[in-house]
């Protein structure tokens, strides 16, 4: 399987970052939970996370990417987790994602449980 270091050095090598901030969702192979961020080093910020630097997830490794979306301005990447957040933020990453999320067995509902929001 391809690691998320292995897609982004392909990413930055073949197409420099002109997009700085990242939103992205992790999904934890411990809870089956999904967490939402944004960052404006994705590959540093998911290292961090699985190596148990970020308090709220430390206990929930290991950590998959499973979705990025990259912009060129901080506010958007913090409306877009902001979205994402939302009843209808969370049904558009279920419909986005169903497949992998399927192929993960996530089973959580659409309650607030189901998403911790994390910041960079």
């Amino acid at each position: 399987m391809t690691s998320v270091l292995d897609i982004t050095y392909f990413w930055n090598y073949f197409y420099p970052m002109e997009l700085p901030y990242c939103v992205y969702i992790l999904f934890s192979s411990k809870d089956n939970l999904l967490y939402i961020g944004y960052s404006s080093n994705l590959t540093e910020r998911v290292k961090k996370h699985n190596s148990g630097g970020v308090p709220s997830t430390a206990p929930r490794r290991p950590l998959q990417l499973i979705f990025c979306e990259y912009y060129l301005f901080k506010e958007d990447a913090m409306k877009r987790e902001s979205y994402f957040k939302t009843t209808m933020g969370k049904k558009a990453i279920k419909l986005m994602l169903s497949e992998t999320l399927q192929k993960l067995g996530y089973k959580a509902s659409l309650s607030a449980k189901s998403f911790t929001i994390l910041h960079d």
